[in-house]
C-alpha cells in the first residue's frame, strides 16, 4: 500500500469524525438560534453570538480546512490571524462609546 491509499476501517474512522463535528456545527446554530430569543442587550447578545461564532469557525478550520493536523507554523499564523481578528471586531466596541473622539 503506498502512502496516499487509506484502510476501509481509516475512511470509515475519518467519516465518523466529520459527521461527530456537523453534529457539534448543528448543535452550536441550535444554540445560535436560542440566543436570538433571549432578548438579551444588545451588547451582551453581539458578545455571546460572536462567541458560539468563533467555536463553529474554530471547528470549520480545524477540521474541514484539516488545520488540526498542521505543522506548528501553520498555528502561529493562525494565532496571529486570530488576533487581529480580535483587534477589528473590537474597534466598532471603542468607537461606540467615544475612546476615539
Amino acid at each position: 500500500m503506498s502512502h496516499g491509499e487509506m484502510t476501509v476501517e481509516e475512511v470509515k474512522k475519518h467519516i465518523k469524525k466529520y459527521y461527530v463535528v456537523f453534529g457539534a456545527l448543528l448543535c452550536l446554530t441550535i444554540v445560535t438560534v436560542g440566543i436570538s430569543y433571549l432578548h438579551l442587550p444588545t451588547l451582551q447578545a453581539i458578545i455571546l453570538a460572536m462567541a458560539v461564532a468563533s467555536m463553529k469557525g474554530g471547528l470549520v478550520a480545524a477540521y474541514f480546512m484539516h488545520l488540526i493536523d498542521e505543522k506548528k507554523i501553520i498555528y502561529s499564523m493562525l494565532w496571529l490571524t486570530l488576533v487581529l481578528f480580535a483587534f477589528c471586531m473590537l474597534i466598532p466596541l471603542f468607537t461606540l462609546h467615544g475612546s476615539f473622539n
